[in-house]
């Protein structure tokens, strides 16, 4: 923070505010990890505090109370210890040569075992509920350095984007205006790949109503760049003001088709997949296998799918995407359950790509006459709290294709071949339509099988063209 504003990126105070707020996240953060740390034994207070429980319910009556508890207190202490020492190593069942020396020491031995193991059961719940809370505030903490990144993030794209230009700012009103609308104000945005953005308080003069797509002509004449609404804007202005967003158009475009079938051919899926398309000219594709198949698996893999897809239309990063919606899994249960994820990520402006796998299976990349192969180590999502993701970017060319498919595809292949054998089918395929290849990969291996489906298998295909 004190490196930047040295360097005097940030002079507009509502971004120094949000840089603030970023801060208080992050020292947030930093604090829920200076709370408690994680335990694994119990402390000497605690094995004292069980210590007088026991003897307490035990002893109280006993005619040997004064000798256990007073002169030969340590031995009796070193007698409850070794119990505690043996439950936590092997189990509620003592060995034979435990069980006779309590014996021999004591003349109520099932009941002191009985209330000692009850006791360490006891601790043993509340160290578990304790572990569970750290583990929960160290996901929240991890989350808030997530947020926190994301706003700095944010904030230093928009405040670099932002720029002036009066000459453009007099040609849009003027332009504008014979084409039957009063501008109010203007905000001139350029985006990391040099994109105009270009946001206008407008209004439609009386008894017009205007096109939101006249006006983009209108700001693409002035710009010199090709201009069209923003994705999701309304399609008419009326004359009461409002705010526009142009955006210059994307160089590429992308066609997908997907083809399933479940395990054992049932109707029903694990695997479910996304399509959507992202604000700053971007196409996210999303594949995710549920642990295990049919309905209970479906419903894992598609909340996993439209949790990513929520993030990603909010606008946050791939990678931190996946983090965030992992931590919430980790944390939110007792249980293991898992899934896959296989995000890419199409930058419709450059023709890049950006891969992100989470347990997910080879990525295939089909160039002209020859296949590229995407692989990662990566965990599946609600596994572990902080998954090592390994982002991959590739540039792509007019007509290449990316092939993505679920592990149910790759397995019912011979291990040790299944990559070779998957290209082989990618490359040898002459067909364009994305669709009709999919449904080509998944029906050349059954053909190769020769059996029913043993997993879910989904293949996906999006085809990139430039415009």
């Amino acid at each position: 923070m004190a490196e930047v504003r040295e360097k005097e990126t940030f002079i507009n105070p509502y971004v120094v505010q949000m840089d603030k707020f970023a801060d208080s996240l992050i020292h947030l953060s930093k604090t829920f990890l200076t709370l408690e740390e994680y335990k694994g034994t119990f402390s000497k207070e605690e094995i004292e505090e069980m210590f007088l429980k026991v003897t307490d319910k035990v002893c109280e009556n006993c005619e040997k109370k004064e000798w256990c508890l007073g002169e030969n207190r340590v031995h009796t202490y070193q007698m409850l210890y070794e119990i505690l020492c043996t439950v936590e190593e092997f189990g509620a069942e003592l060995n034979v040569e435990l069980k006779r020396s309590l014996q021999k020491r004591c003349i109520r031995a099932p009941r002191f075992l009985r209330e000692t193991l009850e006791s360490f059961e006891n601790m043993k719940k509340i160290m578990m509920w304790s572990n569970k809370i750290v583990q929960n505030r160290e996901g929240y903490a991890q989350q808030l350095n997530h947020f926190a990144k994301m706003i700095q993030q944010t904030t230093r794209e928009l405040d670099a984007g932002i720029f002036e230009d009066e000459h453009l700012e007099k040609r849009l009103k003027t332009q504008l205006k014979k084409g039957g609308a009063r501008m109010l104000s203007s905000v001139f945005y350029m985006t990391n790949q040099g994109k105009y953005e270009i946001h206008l308080t407008v209004k439609s003069m009386k008894g017009h109503v205007i096109p939101t797509k006249e006006l983009a002509s209108v700001v693409g004449t002035c710009t010199g760049r090709v201009m069209t609404p923003q994705m999701g804007e309304r399609p008419l202005v009326g004359e009461e003001y409002c705010t526009v967003a142009c955006v210059e158009s994307a160089r590429f475009h992308t066609l997908q088709g997907v083809a399933k079938i479940g395990k054992g051919c049932s109707k029903i899926s694990g695997d479910t997949f996304l399509m959507t398309d992202l604000p700053g000219g971007k196409k996210g594709i999303a594949l995710s296998d549920g642990m295990g198949s049919g309905e209970e698996a479906f419903r894992e893999s598609k909340m996993v799918v439209e949790m990513l897809e929520e993030l990603l239309e909010a606008g946050f990063p791939v990678t931190m995407a996946v983090q965030l919606m992992n931590t919430a899994l980790v944390i939110a249960r007792e249980e293991i359950r898992f899934s896959t994820i296989d995000a890419s990520l199409f930058d419709l402006y450059n023709g890049t790509c950006e891969f992100v796998k989470a347990g997910a299976s080879t990525t295939f990349i089909k160039r002209k006459d020859k296949v590229e192969t995407i692989t990662s180590s990566s965990l599946p999502v609600g596994v572990v709290r902080e998954l090592e993701l390994e982002p991959v970017e590739r540039s792509l060319e007019d007509g290449d294709y990316v092939v993505m498919v679920t592990d149910g595809v790759l397995d019912a292949l011979p291990v040790g071949e299944q990559e070779t054998l998957m290209g082989k089918f990618i490359e040898e395929s002459n067909i364009v339509n994305p669709k009709e290849l999919a449904h080509h990969i998944l029906e050349q291996v059954l053909e190769w099988t020769e059996e029913v489906p043993v997993d879910d298998m989904t293949v996906l295909v999006i085809g990139i063209w430039r415009l």
